[in-house]
């Protein structure tokens, strides 16, 4: 979806309008007209970087964050350096996202004595840490703008504030109540895109600062949902991902019926769109209706991405996951026996506080149950701010020799599993160029496997059926059967 909605104007003249998102297509086009007029100074456009930290709804906030900028005026840089306005969209659930962001500011220091003119905007998040704020303003200066995870929707106004003095502007909300869309996004992908259907979170697991910094549940209407869904088809989508902290939460405190299953079957009878994914369940609340929508729809991904986080009830109940190890492993026997080919991905994270050998044990076992297809597997990060953070944390000579048992279960099972569709004929998402050879096609089936094939006169966005011929651990190699309409 690029460009604005039909059927509204947009005057620069006189006061912003207060409703939204009229105020902020107002905005836009005052951002656009100073832009413009440094344009035309410097007789080149000025260009934008945005580099995104995180998960699919930050990079959902980054599509929306550089359709906003394409609509000013601005067009992407190359790299970096070469930004007129460089933006981080920022993640902290984990220690090595905040390092990397503050290992990026640091050089930004060199960007802005070869360009004084180049503004450094940092949202996402990061930014809704008060500790983090007073970071980067002790030691970073030379920001120019500063905002959270509930205004990410107003940053033409925030932008227009910067380039209207020469102060930094900083506007980090606690929570919010409203949802903001239809404005101008930038797809990464024409032929995929996210569509987020709620914001926020309740679970709070001890571990997890998301409840703290994306703030409590917050479900969008259906019909809004359905109607950019039908929107992106439109204009090419085939491949779409509903998106939320826990989408089977969706629907609570709205005043319909409607919850995650039904919203799914919608999607997924949606004119156009061909291929359906969410994220992400949580076990506590994955549902039999959910099962029994997804067995009864082709075109939804036979892929759960179904976090553990660990198999020892002792640590679940001390994560505050609402589930025993027994409750998960029935939940993954009954997906797996309803959805025939699932692809099953999980989290789980090593060395949480208190965490024993036996612990592990009871991980490794879950493991050897489930037989995961897939798993991000973590060493535990304490995170200021969540009770996991205060209990006492466990030796990283210890946590890294469990680790290394997890991870090396997880990536022989995972492997295992894919083979399982050598020699099967999958259809197929052309999802772009092979980057070690350009004579073949990078796509993904249902399930989510890598697969490179020859180009065979496809395109990308283009939906083929493939005879997957080798297994090569976590991807394979195939060969065009048929393309597809």
């Amino acid at each position: 979806m690029n460009g604005y909605p039909a059927g509204m104007t947009y005057e620069t003249d006189g006061a912003a309008p207060p409703e939204e998102p009229a105020r902020q297509l107002f905005f836009i086009r005052k951002c656009e007209a100073l832009i413009n007029k440094r344009a035309q100074e410097l007789e080149r456009p000025l260009c934008y970087f945005i580099q995104t930290f995180g998960c699919q709804m930050n990079e959902r906030d980054s599509e929306k964050l550089a359709g906003v900028m394409g609509q000013m005026g601005l067009i992407p840089a190359p790299s970096e350096d070469k930004a007129d306005i460089l933006l981080y969209n920022t993640c902290t659930v984990r220690e090595n996202a905040d390092k990397r962001l503050y290992g990026r500011l640091g050089v930004c220091k060199a960007y802005k004595q070869e360009n004084r003119d180049m503004l450094i905007a940092l949202c996402g998040c990061m930014m809704q840490e008060e500790h983090v704020i007073d970071r980067i303003k002790s030691s970073y200066p030379y920001v120019d703008i500063i905002f959270g995870t509930h205004n990410i929707y107003r940053f033409a106004e925030l932008l227009y504030s910067r380039l209207t003095s020469d102060s930094c502007v900083k506007e980090i909300w606690k929570d919010a109540s409203d949802i903001v869309e239809e404005l101008p996004a930038l797809r990464k992908y024409p032929f995929k895109t996210g569509i987020n259907i709620m914001y926020g979170c309740n679970n709070f697991c001890t571990y997890c600062i998301v409840p703290y910094v994306r703030g409590r549940e917050r479900s969008r209407e259906p019909k809004d949902i359905i109607r950019e869904i039908e929107k992106a088809a439109a204009d090419g989508v085939v491949e779409i991902m509903l998106l939320g902290q826990n989408v089977n939460s969706y629907g609570r405190g709205l005043d319909t019926d409607i919850g995650f299953p039904e919203l799914l079957s919608m999607a997924a009878e949606a004119d156009g769109i061909k291929r359906v994914r969410f994220m992400t369940s949580h076990p506590k609340d994955l549902s039999d209706e959910l099962i029994k929508t997804i067995a009864e729809h082709e075109n939804i991904a036979r892929h759960i991405h179904l976090p553990l986080q660990s198999g020892s009830d002792r640590i679940l109940e001390a994560m505050n996951r609402h589930y025993t190890r027994e409750r998960y492993i029935d939940l993954a026997k009954k997906i797996r026996d309803a959805i025939p080919d699932v692809s099953i991905t999980t989290d789980i994270i090593v060395g949480f506080p208190g965490e024993t050998v036996r612990d592990v044990e009871d991980t490794l076992d879950v493991i050897e149950q489930v037989r995961f297809d897939g798993a991000f597997t973590f060493e535990y990060s304490p995170r200021k701010g969540t009770p996991a953070a205060e209990m006492e944390q466990l030796d990283k000579a210890f946590v890294q020799e469990n680790f290394d048992r997890v991870l090396s279960a997880v990536q022989r099972i995972s492997k295992e599993q894919a083979g399982r569709f050598e020699g099967r004929r999958m259809e197929v998402l052309t999802e772009g160029e092979d980057e070690k050879d350009p004579s073949r096609y990078t796509g993904r089936i249902s399930q989510n496997n890598v697969v490179h094939f020859p180009k065979s006169g496809l395109r990308v966005g283009d939906f083929a059926e493939v005879q997957l011929d080798e297994c090569r651990g976590f991807y394979y190699n195939g060969t065009v059967v048929a393309p597809q309409t």
